[in-house]
C-alpha cells in the first residue's frame, strides 16, 4: 500500500488541511505526491461541507519542486507525462470553487514554490524562503514561471526566475508572492486558521461563484471582463444566500446560509 504522501485532516469541520507528508525527501512533487494530492483536491471539490482548503507541509522545507531524481531515470514521454500531470494539479487548485491557502513554514523551491504562487492566499514564517533556482541546474523553471508570473510583477518574476535567487518572506510579502508574514512559527497555524475560519464563515454561494470569475476576467480585455462581471453579479443576487445576506444585512442580523453553519 502506498504510503500517505498527502495527508487529509478536517479542522473544524469546514476547514480541509492538506500536508505534503514527505519530509524525508523534502516533500518533492513526485508523481505519487502529486497524485494523492490531486485525489484530495478533487474529493474536496464535491464535499459541500467543506469551504476552505489550507496546504502546509512537516518538515524544515515546504517543497522542493520535482524530484530530480525521478526526472533522471524517466523517458521524455514520462517527463512529458509528469509535466502536464503537475500542470493539471497546479491548475485544479487555481480553478477549485473553494479557497486554497498556503501555509509555509519552511523552503519553497521550483515547482514548490509554483505550488505557494498558485494558491488564493499564502502565508508564511519568517523562517521560510523560496526560490526558482532552475538556471542553476541548467534547466529553466518554466512551468513554475506561469504561476509566479501570474502571481507578482513581471520584473520580480523574471528576477527569480534568471538568477535563482533565494528571497527571505518578507521579500515574498514585499513582491506579493505571499500575503504576510506571520514573525512567530507558533502562532502560524494559529493566524492561519483564523482566517480560514473568517472565509468559511461566509456565503459559500458568493465565493463559489466570485473565485471563478475573479481569475476568468484577469484574462479578458477590460470591456468583456466587465461584462462576464456584471452577468456573474445578477445571477448571484437571484441565489437565495445573497437575498439572505440583503435582508439580514437590512435588519440588522446574522445571515444563516444554505449549508449548516
Amino acid at each position: 500500500m502506498l504510503a500517505s504522501l498527502v495527508k487529509a485532516t478536517t479542522v473544524q469541520t469546514k476547514i480541509a488541511r492538506l500536508t505534503l507528508n514527505h519530509g524525508n525527501k523534502r516533500n518533492a512533487l513526485s508523481r505519487a505526491l502529486l497524485e494523492q494530492l490531486q485525489t484530495h483536491l478533487k474529493r474536496i471539490e464535491t464535499n459541500d461541507d467543506i469551504r476552505v482548503v489550507i496546504i502546509d507541509a512537516n518538515g524544515p522545507v515546504f517543497s522542493s519542486g520535482h524530484d530530480l531524481n525521478e526526472l533522471k531515470t524517466s523517458q521524455e514521454q514520462e517527463n512529458t507525462s509528469l509535466m502536464e500531470f503537475c500542470s493539471s494539479v497546479m491548475q485544479t487548485v487555481v480553478t477549485l470553487k473553494k479557497p486554497v491557502i498556503a501555509q509555509v513554514e519552511g523552503i519553497a523551491t521550483a515547482a514548490g514554490c509554483q505550488l505557494v504562487a498558485s494558491c488564493d492566499l499564502a502565508y508564511a514564517s519568517n523562517k521560510a524562503r523560496f526560490a526558482t533556482p532552475g538556471v542553476d541546474i541548467g534547466l529553466f523553471c518554466s512551468t513554475p514561471a506561469v504561476a509566479l508570473g501570474r502571481c507578482v510583477h513581471r520584473k520580480h518574476a523574471m528576477s527569480m526566475l534568471l538568477t535563482g535567487d533565494t528571497i527571505s518572506a518578507k521579500e515574498a510579502e514585499k513582491i506579493g508572492l505571499i500575503n504576510a508574514v506571520i514573525d512567530s512559527d507558533d502562532t502560524l497555524d494559529d493566524e492561519v486558521l483564523k482566517i480560514a475560519t473568517k472565509i468559511a464563515s461566509k456565503s459559500p454561494k458568493a465565493i463559489e461563484m466570485g473565485k471563478p470569475l475573479f481569475y476568468k476576467q484577469l484574462e479578458m480585455p477590460l470591456d468583456a471582463a466587465y461584462q462576464l462581471a456584471s452577468k456573474t453579479m445578477v445571477e448571484n443576487m437571484n441565489h437565495d444566500e445573497a437575498k439572505e445576506g440583503i435582508d439580514a444585512f437590512l435588519t440588522k442580523r446574522k445571515p444563516g446560509w444554505s449549508t449548516t453553519d
